[in-house]
């Protein structure tokens, strides 16, 4: 998720379009993003990564309470949520970017927040990156290679949709 503006609070999500959530984010027109905290279990990613996928109530028999916006978000492990209402939205292919107005959003603990990196080193280790011989960027995310130098400070990676911030040099 990425903030676009402070006033009014507006930010962005792109959202894989063979997820479960797409769907119930294209028809209903507003989100809620739980920001897991470090104190997370993996379970709790196991069980929303099975989840995502299929057309199940993903909250069932787990920790979550709704929104103002009348949808779940999920409290174990989380140290915050935002609750976001569709402005507009771009297809991107494999995903959809929704831009959206922040409608609500809680702290929920001083945790310190996950971040790919955290993940990749203390809860499941990163897939290892097909790099060997070549030159460029790659995405910390999801290992695309960018083959060129230098990489565009605006380049959006072509499978997992995260900006520039997220590639490192090879």
């Amino acid at each position: 998720m990425q903030q676009v503006t402070t006033t009014p609070n507006q930010v962005t999500i792109a959202v894989n379009k063979n997820n479960f959530t797409h769907d119930m984010i294209a028809k209903t027109g507003a989100f809620n993003a739980s920001i897991l905290s470090e104190k997370v279990k993996f379970g709790t990613f196991k069980h929303f990564g099975f989840q995502s996928g299929r057309n199940v109530d993903k909250f069932a028999d787990f920790p979550h309470e709704t929104g103002e916006n009348g949808l779940p978000y999920i409290t174990e492990g989380a140290n915050g949520y935002i609750s976001g209402k569709v402005i507009s939205s771009v297809d991107l292919g494999t995903h959809t970017l929704f831009l959206a107005e922040v409608t609500a959003g809680e702290v929920l603990s001083d945790a310190p927040s996950v971040t790919y990196d955290y993940y990749h080193k203390h809860i499941k280790e990163a897939p290892p990156k097909k790099t060997e011989g070549k030159k460029g960027w790659v995405c910390k995310i999801c290992g695309y290679v960018y083959e060129g130098d230098p990489l565009p400070a605006d380049f959006i990676c072509p499978v997992c949709k995260h900006g520039a911030s997220d590639f490192e040099k090879l």
